[in-house]
């Protein structure tokens, strides 16, 4: 016999193995047992939930020969029919791939004749949001005024679709998100039916990961199971069958962002890609991870709300107090805007860094938060001023061996006064400036790498970064003075350079010339 995936081998047949929707099973339940049995009924939520189940098993229990309290016996010859999917009462429609008007008419027509035995013919329809205008049309009037022998059952994971004149002929069934604890302990249920080994805490990321749906569970338990097969299956292993991340990582992730430190965050990202991990699920676990966060921060018991091991939340409650909410509401932020992004791109690591370095660098954003962000960060490196002085060992007197030690706060060490940058400075710059590129980070290399490089009007001449794309704008203002002091570097001259939002008409018009590919083109350039 072949393999069963797990969540059709275990498919609940009646209505006491149904897991999570308790409110939904009641209800039907009653109305089997007064026989207040609706003519149509609408089955709504996320997908995995139970919606095609609870549907079939619906239609076992109007055509039982022996109901029970859990509904369909299983026994009687109708309820091995309708599981064995060999009965003429029950027919299933794919609204996906059957949405056309002709595939509706079909259904009127055959409504027309009455069971050859059983008591109801039940139609589930399937994903019904699917269906077109003229199918939904032809749907409506057998929908309201049915045969009293007919049950319709549409089911959708997305109601606002569907019709208004649809919707209020049915009776409506919103299927909920199955919790974690629901999920996880009906997966520790099967392991044991399957004689698998595993531990609380692996299951409980699987059913954090299935994101209240109860079919994923089964999957992502599935695919763990058959990748160590006859092997316990352990939190570590999960993690890697699954491309997540441990919490050690986040930790560190946000230790670097809170800091300021672009290169620390790279480098995590840099970690997370090579371990062979999925930068979108990082990204959406990085998001939930500060939700736990600000949760932390503003209950106080929160060991049910945030689904982590109790060292975990030690170390969790200690990080909590180093964040403010304001700058946890703009990481939230950001972050929310990254995913979004990502699921129309090719260039994915391209997007997760250049969100982490504006994460770091609140002077590229110019929002209230942004700049209450920018003061933290500054008071924190005054603080730090503060709390680590220098310690210097002076003699008691000429020619003593004994010395004192005397405290002084750290002073800036001076400026050096470069001179200031001629024409053929700013030449040499403008000819080399792909090689100075190169020194900055990879995700700010490559938006300098797709602007502008001019020079400014007047009696002063300055180099010129113009860009007509506002978040390169914002990206590059923020980086300005780093890459000031590397061109410092490289010509030991003090050479200004700005940068400057320009429009599509002013670029394509000439009124900034690219100065470098001039250069490198052979093209002689005057500098005035």
């Amino acid at each position: 016999m072949s393999y069963s995936a797990l969540y059709r081998k275990f498919r609940p047949s009646d209505f006491g193995e149904v897991r999570g929707q308790d409110h939904i099973v009641t209800t039907l339940r009653n109305q089997l047992k007064l026989g207040r049995i609706g003519h149509a009924y609408l089955f709504t939520g996320t997908r995995g939930t139970g919606k095609t189940t609870v549907a079939k098993i619906l239609a076992k229990a109007v055509n039982c020969e022996h109901p029970t309290e859990d509904g369909p016996c299983n026994q009687c010859e109708m309820c091995r029919e309708i599981q064995a999917q060999n009965s003429m009462n029950v027919i299933e429609l794919d609204a996906a791939s059957n949405n056309s008007v002709d595939n509706i008419r079909e259904i009127v027509e055959a409504v027309r004749y009455s069971p050859a035995k059983g008591k109801y013919k039940v139609y589930i329809i399937d994903e019904v949001h699917m269906l077109s205008v003229s199918a939904f049309n032809a749907l409506l009037k057998t929908l309201e005024e049915p045969p009293s022998y007919v049950i319709f059952i549409l089911a959708t994971t997305e109601v606002h679709k569907i019709p208004i004149t649809i919707l209020s002929r049915c009776q409506r069934y919103d299927f909920h998100r199955i919790t974690i604890d629901t999920i996880s302990g009906h997966l520790r249920d099967l392991c044991d039916k399957e004689n698998v080994k595993a531990d609380e805490k692996a299951l409980k990321y699987i059913a954090k990961a299935a994101d209240g749906s109860m079919r994923d569970g089964l999957s992502l338990l599935d695919r763990c199971i058959a990748f160590y097969l006859g092997e316990e299956l352990t939190y570590d292993k999960v993690l890697d069958v699954l491309g997540a991340v441990d919490s050690e990582v986040f930790f560190g992730m946000l230790s670097a962002v809170t800091k300021g430190d672009v290169k620390g965050a790279l480098e995590v990202i840099e970690k997370v890609v090579i371990d062979g991990r999925e930068l979108t699920w990082f990204v959406n676990e990085f998001t939930w991870y500060l939700r736990n966060l600000l949760i932390v921060s503003t209950a106080s018991d929160c060991e049910e709300m945030v689904e982590m091991s109790k060292d975990n939340l030690e170390l969790m409650k200690k990080q909590a107090d180093t964040v403010s909410m304001d700058s946890l509401m703009r990481y939230i932020r950001v972050l929310s805007e990254l995913t979004a992004g990502l699921k129309n791109t090719g260039q994915k690591r391209v997007l997760v860094e250049v969100a982490f370095i504006k994460l770091c660098r609140p002077q590229m954003e110019t929002d209230s938060v942004s700049v209450r962000e920018r003061l933290r960060v500054l008071e924190a490196q005054i603080e730090e001023l503060k709390n680590n002085p220098v310690v210097v060992s002076a003699p008691l007197e000429a020619g003593s061996d004994e010395s004192v030690q005397v405290s002084a706060v750290k002073k800036a060490p001076e400026r050096v006064i470069l001179p200031a940058a001629l024409d053929e400075d700013v030449r040499k710059v403008a000819k080399n400036w792909s090689e100075i590129i190169e020194k900055l980070p990879p995700p700010i290399q490559g938006v300098i790498s797709k602007c502008t490089l001019s020079v400014t009007e007047g009696d002063e001449c300055k180099l010129l970064l113009a860009t007509d794309n506002k978040a390169f704008y914002g990206i590059i203002e923020g980086c300005i003075s780093e890459l000031k002091k590397i061109i410092e570097d490289y010509t030991g001259k003090d050479m200004d350079i700005s940068v400057k939002e320009i429009s599509q008409e002013e670029e394509n018009g000439g009124m900034y010339p690219d100065i470098q590919r001039l250069m490198n083109s052979g093209v002689k350039v005057d500098i005035l």
